[in-house]
């Protein structure tokens, strides 16, 4: 694939989302809290990553090894489907049974888990949505794949808007209404990714194969412990929160970290969409024996541009938005929000770096750094938190996505030998430097009409990144 079609693909799906999962955030998410509360959508909040810290056993890194191996081997698609679908069936069972013994020793209590099943249920539907979707993606299909990865929030913000602006419950909305939308929603998903992948596929009877079960597991286990190390330093916080802190104060800071971390997830999704492309991308490329550099450039040029053009937006102008989003507690999440938001820009990194190692198969490496992942977050959180609460776990997150970023920046270089000028450092500093004083300027001189701030400041930026050429106009030329 060439630059040019990579940034089209690129393109067509960030367009996609932007579209739909900023007012699934900010309209509908926004609105939940707001109706039910902080200390609502806290317990929701915080229920949420306990479920999502062992989503490795509904998954085992099947996903990631599909997405790698199809994208080698597209014709092992039509032999793997029907065993692999019966292994996340099982794995689900399992799944359910380790997060609800889990959430009995630690002592939930019966609304804690009435919250749990329905929660669960929806991290299956997602894993398995995911599985569908790695189909797609492998198979080249990035603009089907584009449509399947909004679908699901745009059926839920059908639902959730009736519920919250219309009288068809006749009585106050619930943080449980919210939950069950997200299931009704991710079954029409994952039914339709079904649809999509058996329609380039023949799709052979389903058996049990234990044998091809194990076959799978030990392949995927690299991917799999991955992804529980990594998922353990991205979403321990509000869980640490929760049970550190004094259980008057415990759900209510976990909602306060809820509100600032809603933006952060809000651009991590963007910057996921290009591992998306990218995993498949990268294993197909190395295969085949292509050079990297020029993705490579591509992909850091425009996560590059994008975070720190968000993040400098969102810090100079973080009072206006929270009080856009929020009706209450804006300073509690403007001091949480701080230190928060700019850890876009290094996960934004891994999501390059981290992507090209795993497609390498430098699964060991990975494997490793990731363990420094986990201690350097529990570490700082265990003396943050209890000192200053929400605040000290997003100091925690910004640190430990730091680190990684620079180990697995590093790792990819050596190992892969690609030569540092592939990187345009020098128009990234260049950028950031123009960039920060002259958004603060902006926001001077239009202090009061924020929006006037934002648009006049966005247009800057990316008048900005054509400029300085970190995001040269030869990516744009040829698409027709």
């Amino acid at each position: 694939m060439k630059q040019k079609d990579f940034v089209f693909n690129i393109a067509i799906l960030i367009f996609l989302n932007l579209l739909v999962k900023p007012f699934w955030i900010l309209g509908i998410d926004v609105a939940v809290q707001n109706r039910v509360g902080a200390e609502a959508y806290g317990l929701y909040f915080a229920i949420f990553n306990f479920t999502y810290l062992f989503n490795v056993v509904l998954d085992m890194g099947i996903t990631n090894f599909n997405s790698r191996n199809i994208a080698r081997h597209s014709h092992l698609l039509s032999k793997h489907l029907p065993g692999i679908i019966i292994l996340k069936f099982l794995l689900g069972v399992i799944y359910l049974l380790v997060t609800f013994a889990v959430a009995a020793i630690i002592g939930y209590d019966t609304l804690h888990f009435k919250l749990l099943f329905w929660m669960a249920i929806n991290q299956f539907l997602n894993a398995l949505i995911l599985y569908l979707r790695s189909n797609v993606s492998a198979l080249m299909m990035f603009k089907t794949d584009s449509v399947l990865s909004v679908l699901d929030r745009l059926v839920m913000i059908v639902l959730c808007g009736i519920l919250l602006w219309t009288d068809v419950l006749k009585t106050p909305f619930k943080i449980e209404y919210f939950v069950y939308s997200q299931t009704v929603a991710y079954v029409i998903a994952a039914l339709t990714a079904l649809a999509v992948v058996l329609s380039r596929t023949k799709m052979q009877r389903l058996h049990w194969d234990r044998a091809f079960f194990i076959m799978i597991l030990r392949k995927s286990f690299p991917f799999a412990l991955l992804y529980l190390l990594m998922s353990f330093y991205n979403r321990i916080d509000s869980v640490m929160i929760e049970r550190l802190l004094p259980t008057e104060s415990a759900t209510f800071e976990a909602g306060i970290y809820a509100s600032a971390f809603r933006l952060l997830d809000a651009l991590v999704m963007i910057a996921y969409l290009f591992s998306v492309i990218l995993l498949p991308l990268f294993s197909k490329m190395l295969k085949e024996k292509e050079e990297l550099g020029g993705i490579v450039r591509s992909a850091f040029s425009l996560l590059f541009f994008f975070s720190v053009t968000a993040v400098t937006l969102l810090l100079i102008f973080k009072t206006p938005v929270l009080n856009l989003l929020y009706d209450s507690h804006i300073e509690e999440s403007a001091a949480v929000f701080t230190f928060l938001i700019p850890a876009i820009i290094p996960i934004s990194m891994t999501y390059i770096f981290g992507t090209l190692l795993t497609a390498n198969g430098n699964m060991r490496l990975l494997n490793l750094t990731a363990c420094i992942g986990i201690v350097v977050n529990l570490a700082v959180n265990f003396v943050l938190i209890p000192r200053m609460q929400a605040r000290g776990a997003a100091i925690a997150s910004l640190g430990t996505q730091t680190v990684m970023a620079g180990i697995q920046t590093v790792i990819a270089f050596r190992v892969l030998q690609i030569p540092l000028r592939e990187l345009p450092v020098l128009r990234a500093l260049i950028f950031t430097l123009l960039l920060i004083p002259s958004v603060y300027l902006f926001s001077q001189y239009f202090e009061g009409n924020i929006l006037i701030s934002l648009i006049i400041s966005g247009i800057f930026a990316c008048l900005l990144g054509f400029v300085t050429r970190l995001v040269p106009l030869r990516f744009w030329k040829g698409w027709k």
